[in-house]
């Protein structure tokens, strides 16, 4: 079967071409952020860093860390699902090949070692053109990198011998686990059936489908049902999941689904070129559905995770407001106890509640089961800062040896104690006396006294004092002699810009993810396009035999494109409101009201830029494949 396999692969090469190219691109983004994964790993602080140095230096490691690893998982997710789509397709376009194999006494079996035996050479040469591509890619993925600020610059990977044998690895293992499907559905094709015309020798939508389409429909349900009930840290995850786990269902049950909007075309009203695209799109739904497939994907991620994070991002600024009692907040360096004295003494200043934000180590947990994680503290005087948010609970006796549990913390509870940690600088264990409700908002791992933590921990840090004025119209005077102190604005455009600030690491995650989803789903769009309309040869000749004009053949599969276009932006849809739903909820379980934005413009672009793809790639590969005169195509042996 190893010299069959390769014969198909030099004759049939462009079938295998997306494939390929999804392989090649998935080694090189393995390649590149592993090794830059790794390098940020292992990135020492510098040698005279401070303990406080050292921690901000281990905080931005794990940061980019998350970003590389979910850049990895990612791309191999997606390229297991473009090459698992184009294998099944190009197995339904070779389903008379395989037959004659079968009449010819091919076993199962046989058959499988075939297809296996293809995507491993696939796999090799897919591995031979992405280990240069991601050597190349390291470089501009740094950059991208260190312009998202989660690398410090002049950062750069580090190569590896071994990282050959990783890549060889990764394009077998993508190839293969791709084809494996594929395989065991093309070993069960019926030999004298599979010569017949049309979809009728194969089941499209196999058990194995329907119960991927029901599993992850049902799990999307069970998420979306578990969303109020974990908290808006475990909530935000899960909303965020819903419109992935949705697609990947509404996938699986792309080809019964696809076909029902064969009846948005404009029938009648199109002519015959209308009625034939109907009609195709009803009698091949696997072609239809590999194409939709990959759109799906991009707008169920694209508009779910940006709606769900634009939300979110509202939402914390508004909860950040309505629990903050002040007029105007002064940005600055932390200020000393005489600094401190001279602000509250400003004319016309009410109260003045000072909070210093600053990383730590910090250790939960006690014997085999501690745990240390890199957290933040938010550094505050009990009475100030019960003035300053008089709807979240008093601090009053927080002291040196206590602490309160923050919105960012993740189990702790009232009797708890921590250890917390600079370098060499270590606490005595503080003591969780209360824990701050959760929010939307970004906020702290722990909230401490001042008296707690030593002034060095506090060095280079930003000061945000929160100042009540006792008049509106005094404020202008105030703000001015507050300049002096550090920058200065009101509390709405404050908390605007620090709910910003708290999303902005999963923007630039989100960034990496949808650039690597539109990426593949062009791929895999333009992929299924070029393998349906070279399969299509003879179909086209005959059309034109038959009396319609090669502008009608054009028209009809325009036709065809535009409505399974249409169905991959509807279902992509479909799957997204999965996650607008949840972010509904979610806002409205932790802030009392649902918030939603809507970014129109991205999702305009996104519709606009799917029918352009389609459209063109439909135009160009149907215009090559009628450039051959209908009698002659009919002759051929295709």
């Amino acid at each position: 079967m190893g010299g069959i396999s390769l014969a198909t692969l030099r004759e049939r090469w462009s079938l295998f071409v997306g494939a390929g190219l999804s392989t090649a691109l998935g080694v090189a983004l393995v390649h590149s952020s592993l090794l830059l994964l790794i390098t940020a790993a292992s990135a020492a602080p510098p040698a005279d860093a401070s303990g406080v140095a050292a921690t901000t230096h281990a905080a931005s490691t794990i940061v980019a860390v998350t970003v590389l690893a979910v850049t990895v998982a990612f791309a191999a997710f997606l390229a297991f699902f473009i090459i698992g789509t184009t294998f099944a397709f190009t197995v339904d376009q070779r389903s008379r090949d395989i037959a004659l194999l079968r009449l010819m006494g091919a076993e199962r079996r046989q058959v499988r070692r075939l297809l296996v035996g293809e995507s491993v050479v696939l796999g090799v040469v897919a591995s031979v053109v992405g280990m240069p591509l991601g050597a190349a890619l390291m470089a501009i993925h740094a950059r991208v990198l260190e312009a998202l600020r989660f690398v410090p610059p002049g950062f750069t990977g580090q190569g590896q011998g071994w990282i050959v044998g990783v890549d060889l690895g990764v394009g077998i293992g993508l190839a293969v686990s791709g084809v494996l499907l594929a395989a065991r559905r093309a070993s069960g094709i019926p030999p004298l059936a599979a010569l017949r015309d049309g979809e009728a020798a194969v089941t499209v939508m196999t058990r194995t489908r329907w119960f991927l389409a029901a599993l992850f429909v049902a799990a999307a349900v069970v998420l979306l049902v578990l969303v109020p009930v974990t908290g808006a840290a475990g909530g935000q995850a899960l909303a965020m999941n819903v419109s992935i786990v949705a697609a990947i269902g509404l996938t699986a049950a792309a080809p019964v689904l696809v076909p029902v909007f064969a009846g948005l075309l404009p029938g009648r009203a199109g002519g015959i070129a209308g009625l034939l695209a109907g009609a195709s799109l009803s009698d091949n739904v696997r072609r239809s559905a590999s194409t939709a497939a990959p759109l799906v994907i991009l707008v169920g991620i694209l508009v779910g995770q940006s709606v769900s994070l634009v939300s979110f991002g509202a939402a914390g600024a508004a909860q950040e407001r309505r629990d903050t009692v002040a007029d105007l907040v002064v940005e600055s360096p932390v200020l000393s106890a005489a600094e401190q004295r001279r602000l509250r003494q400003v004319a016309g200043v009410v109260s003045v509640s000072t909070e210093v934000t600053v990383p730590a180590e910090i250790t939960t947990g006690e014997g085999e089961m501690a745990f240390t994680e890199v957290g933040t503290l938010r550094v505050i005087e009990p009475d100030d800062y019960a003035i300053a948010h008089p709807s979240r609970p008093a601090l009053g006796e927080l002291s040196e040896t206590s602490a309160a549990a923050g919105p960012a913390s993740i189990g702790l509870s009232a009797g708890d104690r921590v250890g917390v940690r600079w370098g060499e600088t270590t606490l005595p264990p503080l003591e969780i006396i209360a824990r701050m409700p959760e929010t939307l908002a970004p906020g702290a791992t722990l909230l401490v006294a001042a008296d707690a933590i030593p002034a060095e921990a506090m060095s280079g840090a930003t000061a945000v004092s929160f100042v009540s004025v006792d008049s509106p119209a005094e404020m202008g005077p105030v703000a001015d002699a507050l300049a002096a102190f550090g920058s200065v604005s009101d509390v709405e455009a404050w908390s605007q810009r620090a709910a910003t600030t708290g999303v902005r690491t999963a923007e630039s995650i989100l960034l990496v993810v949808l650039g690597l989803g539109v990426l593949y789903s062009i791929i895999g769009v333009i992929n299924s396009i070029v393998i349906a309309a070279g399969a299509r040869r003879r179909e086209f000749a005959v059309a034109r035999a038959t009396g319609l004009t090669r502008a009608q053949v054009v028209r009809t599969t325009m036709l065809e494109s535009a409505s399974v276009t249409t169905a991959g932006l509807l279902l992509g849809l479909l799957a997204a409101a999965g996650t607008v739903v949840a972010t509904a909820i979610l806002t409205s379980s932790v802030t009392g009201s649902a918030t939603l934005v809507v970014p129109g413009a991205l999702i305009a672009t996104t519709v606009v830029g799917a029918y352009v793809v389609t459209g063109a790639t439909t135009a160009v590969t149907t215009m090559r494949a009628t450039a051959t005169p209908p009698v002659m195509q009919l002759r051929s042996r295709e």
